[in-house]
């Protein structure tokens, strides 16, 4: 940068000739004053200083300014900050020279407005254009949100001869640092924001679909769930026929309302005859006013096995409930059921087909089981050593834990045992034996009972209702008090509330790795009137396959490796679990694991 000086007056007529009469009058008045007094040399200083003084107010009525003039040796920089955010990806442009052309990005269009020459043109005259590009603050990796602050910051710190800033975005500032920080410095320097705004001012006309969440694997032969979100952006509802097509050609069509603006969540329940892998492909029709269509499809792959979960059913007498499950177990393909009955008039325990003649003795011999099912047992059946057993089997190995209490109220007593914290419950120690009613009890489905799979009895969720308003009642259920912390209530009592609202029958809680069940009723084999094994099969089969679901995603001997989510998008954080057993059955304590 080059410096040059040079001083001026700015005098106007009226000022130059007032100093054209004050200057000479003050001086001869000063030298008439000097001779009076005989020339003496202290009234000559006077007289001088007088002058002088004169002479500067003159001067300074003439206003007079010492210039340095500047010039700089290199263009003044005009930065221009692109947002570069996973929204700008949006397709949202249409071309209004040719509105049935598909319609551009965001990105697309910011690009194409600046390599126009007709608008750098003027600009790179006068100025040097700087273009750079911002998401958030962790860079380009990071482009899930947008951080203006912090570019804007370093812009002033890095370019001093900045004149001026064009941002280009579609948003707001979502991450880093308060916006104003950045406008004071910009204030500061003297350095003035243009905003150029990317994106259609209203959402275009779409229907796509969200998600499509089909679980990893399935079982031949069982029904699967599938749950999928479709949104809408049309002005008015729009009501048409969703098809999940497998890529065997098999296909499921399902006729749903789309609200106007709005989202739906349903689902589709899909029997995969044999294993393999298969591809899931959900449609959509396209409106007649949509603008994209490419998003009216999405596929999910699906693995299909042959599993066979190992079940444990402990119980001490053979009741109604205990004899149906174990029946409806043993025909079911699926599963492996061994039984341990402590039976008061049995002569010797385990005596029968099927039956276990003792509690598996150790870690290794209890870990084979993917579902245990607990009975009307307490501490005169398990040892505080077996209850431990239990406790490590769900916590460290994923494995289900079903609590059914009885009429006896043997299970109160686990509460002294290590398996206290497995309940989802709070049961009244005042009243062991439950309670009793002679008119029948009805159940009702909380809002998580409606959408969960467990007490899914119906391909609907109408149909599901009624059901379970029709289902044969019961005349007995446990003395619970209210639901523990961190469980989810699916079933309540029709009528029956206490002073923390309904009585809670089937709760459901996670408990480490793995989960558990508590059925507050013992007349679920009831289900079975008129309708045989139709409901009270589907039933515990969806039990018993959603609490081995965790176990069987990827199993080998020794080892059980899980993760979350079960079918991740991109950029998001997926966490591993991997249950690794010792020989023993033992949590491996010591040892080095390695993910590939």
């Amino acid at each position: 940068m080059n410096a040059e000086q040079s001083f001026s007056l700015l005098w106007s007529p009226a000022a130059l000739a007032f100093t054209a009469v004050l200057v000479p009058a003050t001086a001869i008045l000063c030298w008439t004053s000097w001779k009076r007094s005989g020339f003496r040399r202290n009234t000559g200083f006077l007289e001088i200083l007088r002058l002088a003084v004169v002479s500067l107010v003159a001067l300074t009525l003439n206003q007079p300014e010492w210039i340095r003039k500047f010039t700089p040796t290199e263009k003044p920089i005009v930065l221009v900050l692109v947002d570069e955010s996973k929204s700008m990806e949006t397709r949202d442009i249409v071309d209004p020279r040719n509105p049935d052309s598909p319609p551009r990005s965001r990105a697309e269009w910011i690009e194409s407005l600046l390599a126009e020459k007709e608008i750098r043109a003027g600009a790179e005259t006068k100025f040097r254009i700087v273009t750079e590009r911002f998401a958030s603050t962790h860079g380009r990796a990071g482009r899930n949100g947008t951080d203006i602050t912090t570019p804007l910051l370093e812009a002033v710190d890095r370019y001093e001869n900045l004149r001026a800033v064009v941002l280009v975005s579609d948003g707001e500032a979502n991450q880093g640092p308060p916006i104003g920080r950045a406008a004071v410095r910009l204030e500061v320097r003297g350095v003035p924001v243009f905003c150029v705004a990317a994106g259609s001012s209203n959402r275009l006309p779409d229907v796509e679909i969200v998600s499509l969440d089909a679980p990893a694997f399935g079982v031949a032969g069982k029904s699967m769930r599938i749950p999928f979100v479709i949104r809408s952006f049309l002005a008015r509802d729009y009501e048409t026929n969703v098809s999940l097509t497998a890529s065997d050609g098999r296909e499921i069509a399902k006729r749903v309302r789309i609200p106007a603006m709005g989202r739906f969540e349903g689902f589709m329940t899909w029997k995969p005859e044999k294993t393999g892998e298969f591809t899931l492909t959900l449609k959509v029709p396209p409106h007649h006013e949509e603008i994209f269509k490419k998003n009216n499809v999405m596929s999910v792959p699906v693995t299909v096995r042959r599993e066979t979960i190992k079940v444990l059913i402990v119980e001490s007498v053979p009741r109604w409930e205990y004899r149906y499950l174990r029946n409806a177990f043993i025909r079911d393909p699926g599963v492996d059921v061994d039984c341990l009955l402590f039976h008061p008039d049995l002569d010797e325990v385990g005596a029968g087909r099927g039956y276990l003649r003792a509690f598996p003795s150790g870690k290794e011999e209890l870990s084979k089981y993917d579902v245990v099912f607990l009975g009307d047992v307490g501490t005169d059946q398990l040892s505080l050593d077996e209850c431990r057993l239990i406790l490590g089997l769900v916590r460290d190995q994923a494995s289900g834990l079903v609590l059914m209490p009885g009429l006896s109220g043997r299970q109160l007593s686990l509460l002294s045992t290590a398996l206290k914290p497995l309940f989802p419950v709070v049961l009244d120690p005042s009243q062991p034996h439950g309670w009793g009613s002679q008119v029948m009890c009805r159940y009702a489905l909380t809002e998580s009972g409606r959408s969960s799979l467990l007490t899914k009895l119906a391909e609907t969720e109408e149909e599901n209702l009624s059901i379970w308003d029709e289902l044969p009642g019961f005349h007995w259920y446990a003395p619970v008090l209210r639901a523990a912390a961190g469980s989810e209530v699916l079933v309540v009592h029709a009528t029956e509330s206490n002073r923390y609202g309904r009585i809670p029958l089937v709760v459901t809680k996670t408990f480490g790795n793995g989960k558990v069940l508590f059925m507050g009723t013992d007349s679920a084999w009831r289900w079975r009137r008129g309708v045989e094994d139709k409901y009270h099969y589907r039933f515990w089969g969806q039990v018993a396959r959603w609490m081995a679901y965790q176990r069987h995603m990827a199993r080998g001997e020794n080892i059980r490796l899980f993760f979350t989510p079960e079918r991740p998008r991109r950029g998001a954080a997926v966490v591993l679990n991997a249950n690794v057993m010792d020989t023993n059955g033992s949590p491996l304590t010591k040892g080095h694991v390695t993910v590939q």
